[in-house]
């Protein structure tokens, strides 16, 4: 994901949340400004945490990587994230057109891991199977492992889909002999923060995500 560049000395400092969200804007009439989102760079190393192969909830099972599977992929990227702050941080992940987009942008990669990206389904007996969660994942330079969008349905959370959506990434990286892999996430997140904490993952750095929005003068 694209690195903000660095606020200017103007920037206006607000709180929310418990974290930093800084703004900066022109004087004058109505002008285009920028809010900048923190963001954490967390990283593991996939040679040292053991990682044990996840187990899903009855009724839950994984969905391998194939191409007929990319429109479900994005309409759960959609119902994962069109209500939450990433929506906001990415407008894309509040679009349904801008959700398959991205997912055709990161299906179509030549560093593109088939083995680190799933779909959980809750399937029922005589009905059709109901997105629940998905994760992609990509091989960057340096032997590192990148996730991508790790999304669960708001009607399907609080059961260990997040948790079992990244160790199945992280063992798919570790299947291609990657030593480490990194994510980022809204700081403002903290359930995410404090999962990622969880399964071993450690503060690398922080960036800043501007967002472009409309200013008016007072």
């Amino acid at each position: 994901m694209p690195i903000a560049p660095h606020p200017d000395k103007s920037a206006r400092r607000k709180v929310n949340h418990g974290t930093d969200v800084l703004t900066s804007s022109l004087d004058g009439c109505s002008t285009m400004g920028f809010t900048y989102f923190k963001r954490f760079r967390m990283e593991i190393d996939l040679v040292r945490t053991p990682l044990e192969e996840p187990e899903l909830p009855k009724g839950y099972a994984w969905r391998a990587w194939h191409p007929a599977l990319l429109e479900r992929h994005a309409e759960t990227k959609y119902d994962s994230f069109r209500s939450e702050i990433d929506a906001t941080v990415f407008p894309c992940l509040g679009d349904r057109d801008g959700c398959r987009r991205l997912m055709q942008e990161i299906a179509g990669r030549e560093n593109f891991l088939p083995a680190a990206t799933w779909l959980i389904e809750q399937r029922s007996r005589g009905e059709n199977p109901v997105n629940c969660g998905t994760i992609q994942g990509l091989m960057q330079q340096g032997n590192l492992g990148a996730i991508q969008n790790v999304g669960v349905v708001p009607d399907h959370r609080r059961v260990g889909l997040g948790r079992a959506l990244v160790v199945k990434a992280l063992l798919g990286f570790r299947e291609a002999d990657l030593p480490r892999a990194y994510l980022e996430v809204t700081a403002r997140n903290l359930g995410a923060v404090d999962l990622y904490k969880s399964l071993g993952f450690q503060f690398a750095r922080t960036v800043y995500k501007a967002v472009e929005e409309e200013v008016h003068a007072y």
